[in-house]
């Protein structure tokens, strides 16, 4: 035979024996995440700019009349 062959007559070598008579450990289990901090609360809006936001949404026509109407309603509550 020639060349660094591991096998030869038919039989494990004393490398490929010993890793077969000792498998490798099972991976360790993943590490848990780390805990995400709590989102931050987002900046509340006055009145009065809320508003303005509703009534830039209908006068760039993405509400109509009747929604504006409504969601005016629900910020005065």
């Amino acid at each position: 035979m020639t060349g660094s062959v591991p096998y030869y007559g038919g039989r494990f070598t004393p490398a490929q024996a010993y890793a077969a008579s000792h498998p490798p450990r099972p991976p360790a289990p993943p590490a848990q995440p780390p805990v995400p901090p709590p989102a931050a609360q987002p900046p509340r809006m006055s009145a009065r700019e809320t508003a303005e936001a509703l009534q830039h949404l209908l006068d760039t026509g993405v509400l109509t009349q009747e929604e504006f109407v409504e969601l005016r309603a629900r910020v005065e509550r």
